[in-house]
């Protein structure tokens, strides 16, 4: 079986290549990977090679598929594992195989598995230790986007708090204050959604961000008074003020996430904490001295906390599957663009420089780059696109299975 998948052999050595795989050993599952979402990991991979702590240090010798947000559907089955697994069904997977006791991690560290490829091998242990799960969907991206948004659930996960008798928890404070700092990201969507949705929700939800654009988009997908009928006042902001936001939250947050690696954003983030708060760093920064002022009078004095997570776990992906499932929250607010694996090289590795949110690739076609946004323009010179533009229409503006299952019938 051939496979096509875009292998790092090193710093800014990224390679679409064809390989012939293996035969399978029994014990292992052939998967045909059909969407794979880029995330700014694997661009940080990309720019880091070999030193990038979860990358092998002989990847030029031996390159690894990279991807690790992707979708994917049984093809083959070995004996060992036929009656838990039948051709045809979706699965995901979340990509840090912890169980191995290192930082082996699909995306980064293999040569037969990764989301960047049309085929890949899914190894005996990786199902052996339940890693491998299987997806009751409609479509394929919203099973890419799961692996994202499980990590941020798993943030939330690892905010700390005490009890009326000192003793921690972890969460966000129910009926509590939270602010989003720069959070009109796709990440940051999520963590609105997870917010106004997830089976903790606090009373006031502020959201702040400086591009207007962004700002703009998460106000038409979150209705401040539809929260406002659920409970949480929510409110979009593009100040960076410290005394505006403590204006807004009464004297200060409960719960404050960080989701850009800014030194002024997190100190902004320690300066509107309220007693017993809480600062989540939750974006991963590429230097490794990043380092902001935190305030420690306010640690011992205002039981003051900082938390900060990477990944998430095999239990994140199954909450974010049942919230999926029970229609509590929708992945696609983090999708702007879509593209084919002709596309996935330039995307990764200019990705900081793309506006917008979440770039979704799909494995088995060739179509550059595209914004949801343009379709409409595009659809005046092909019929594609005016098909596309209106099935995302009638989804908010969103994408969709039907547009998902158009793109792959006539692209």
């Amino acid at each position: 079986m051939k496979t096509n998948a875009v292998r790092l052999y090193g710093e800014n050595d990224l390679r679409l290549e064809e390989f012939e795989l293996p035969e399978l050993k029994n014990g292992e599952i052939l998967i045909k990977i059909i969407s794979d979402s880029v995330c700014m990991s694997t661009y940080k991979t990309a720019k880091q090679g070999a030193k990038h702590i979860r990358v092998p240090d002989n990847v030029a010798e031996n390159p690894v598929i990279i991807g690790h947000e992707f979708c994917a559907e049984v093809v083959e089955v070995t004996d060992k594992w036929k009656d838990k697994f039948q051709v045809g069904d979706k699965v995901v997977m979340p990509p840090v195989l912890s169980y191995l006791g290192g930082m082996e991690t699909v995306g980064y560290t293999f040569s037969l598995i990764g989301g960047v490829s049309t085929y890949s091998i899914v190894y005996d242990h990786i199902i052996e230790n339940d890693y491998l799960i299987k997806l009751d969907s409609d479509c394929f991206f919203k099973g890419s986007l799961i692996e994202p948004a499980s990590c941020v659930i798993r943030g939330y996960k690892a905010n700390i708090h005490l009890d009326s008798h000192l003793m921690p928890y972890t969460n966000i404070k129910p009926n509590g204050k939270v602010a989003i700092l720069a959070g009109c990201g796709p990440m940051g969507l999520v963590a609105i959604d997870i917010a106004l949705h997830g089976d903790i929700k606090p009373s006031l939800l502020v959201v702040t961000d400086l591009d207007e654009q962004r700002l703009e988009r998460a106000k038409k997908i979150f209705d401040p008074e539809k929260a406002k009928q659920d409970g949480i006042t929510l409110i979009f902001s593009n100040t960076s003020q410290k005394e505006e936001l403590l204006k807004i939250s009464d004297g200060g947050f409960d719960d404050v996430f960080v989701y850009a690696p800014v030194p002024a954003v997190v100190e902004l983030a320690d300066s509107i904490l309220g007693f017993d708060g809480c600062l989540n760093f939750f974006a991963g920064p590429l230097d490794k001295n990043f380092s902001a002022n935190f305030n420690f009078y306010n640690v011992h004095y205002q039981n003051h906390h900082v938390a900060g997570t990477s990944g998430s776990t095999t239990e994140d992906m199954l909450d974010i599957v049942r919230l999926i499932g029970a229609k509590k929250i929708d992945p696609a607010v983090m999708i702007t663009h879509i593209g084919g694996i002709d596309a996935a090289i330039d995307t990764t590795l200019r990705l900081p420089e793309i506006p917008g949110g979440k770039k979704l690739i799909y494995t088995h076609i060739n179509l550059p780059l595209t914004a949801i946004s343009d379709f409409e323009m595009l659809g005046k010179q092909d019929k594609r696109f005016e098909a596309l533009d209106k099935l995302v229409k009638q989804n908010n503006g969103l994408w969709s299975a039907d547009a998902e299952k158009y793109l792959l019938s006539n692209f």
